[in-house]
């Protein structure tokens, strides 16, 4: 077995290879469709190996929103609990916001149940098509946003079923994984926003992590690192930018303007010196005006770019 551990706010987090309807856990969490219908992937295990009182259990509670989750018994399986979290509608089309949903709920079931583990599957990889270092990453925003409640979980395990799948996940996850396990006050995260000018506008970079989106460039500030370096950092890392004459613009810090957890973000002013070129977080690298600035803005961005182009 290949198994990474990791702890979050002292709840052990494990990334494993194995078989999710053999964890002998208090609940195992079934990527389900919105009516509850069992078919093939761990659904088709569940109802092979727990009975099929457990999908004829899931189907009187739904049809359920897409989103949501409901529990069940285990049947015959090692568990206690089967929570089925609905990632996908009877299309069979799943994305960020229903992952992001169906993980939340699924640990609100486990907080109602008072358990003290649970093992999730990659949500949304299997029929769903979604990417699974995407879903890795979705997951953990949801479980580190929990772990900051009130809650009687002390162990998590992702439970990937081939090594293939494991790799993919622990390469998405394990840096961030061992980044969040050094936030582990409830405290707001501190994070830079930097408006990068140029002659012909300002820079935006496409995010290839979710949130998705088109943002400012910016990140989290690191431990012993000052505001202004992590905005000369960030704005390298993400565009291949040196930047000058870096200036403080405002600070934002409203609860929910990041759907991860909650940040407070020091937004600056800079000139632009050198080739713009997307890297880390960074999909694409475009350059906005005023007139003509994209739809899919991420965060409170389009906020922060309307004060600041009234500041102009």
């Amino acid at each position: 077995m290949d198994k990474e551990i990791f702890f979050i706010n002292g709840v052990k987090i494990e990334v494993k290879t194995g078989d999710i309807t053999e964890e002998k856990t208090d609940a195992i969490v079934n990527a389900a469709n919105n009516h509850l219908i069992m078919g093939g992937g761990v659904a088709g295990a569940i109802r092979k190996k727990g009975g099929k009182e457990i999908e004829e259990e899931a189907i009187k509670k739904g049809p359920i929103p897409i989103g949501e989750a409901i529990i069940t018994k285990a049947g015959s399986l090692s568990c206690n609990y089967v929570i089925h979290a609905a990632t996908m509608g009877m299309d069979f089309i799943t994305n960020e916001e229903k992952i992001r949903n169906s993980t939340k709920n699924s640990l609100i079931r486990a907080r109602e149940l008072k358990i003290d583990s649970i093992s999730f599957p990659a949500l949304g990889c299997g029929v769903g098509g979604f990417n699974i270092e995407q879903a890795a990453k979705i997951m953990i925003d949801e479980i580190w946003s929990h772990l900051m409640e009130k809650t009687t979980i002390k162990k998590i395990s992702f439970v990937l079923f081939n090594k293939d799948d494991y790799k993919k996940f622990i390469e998405s996850a394990e840096i961030y994984l061992i980044n969040l396990s050094k936030k582990t006050f409830r405290n707001p995260i501190p994070t830079v926003d930097i408006i990068i000018e140029t002659e012909k506008g300002i820079l935006l970079i496409k995010r290839k992590n979710p949130p998705y989106g088109w943002a400012i460039p910016g990140g989290f500030v690191d431990y012993e690192e000052s505001l202004e370096n992590a905005a000369i950092r960030e704005a390298k890392e993400e565009t291949n930018i040196d930047i000058i004459d870096l200036k403080q613009f405002h600070t934002y810090s409203k609860p929910g303007r990041d759907p991860r957890f909650h940040t407070i973000s020091t937004v600056f002013t800079a000139k632009a010196t050198g080739i713009p070129k997307a890297g880390d977080d960074a999909d694409k690298i475009g350059i906005y005006t005023q007139q003509n600035l994209p739809d899919d803005i991420a965060f409170d961005h389009r906020d922060i770019l309307s004060e600041y182009f009234r500041s102009l």
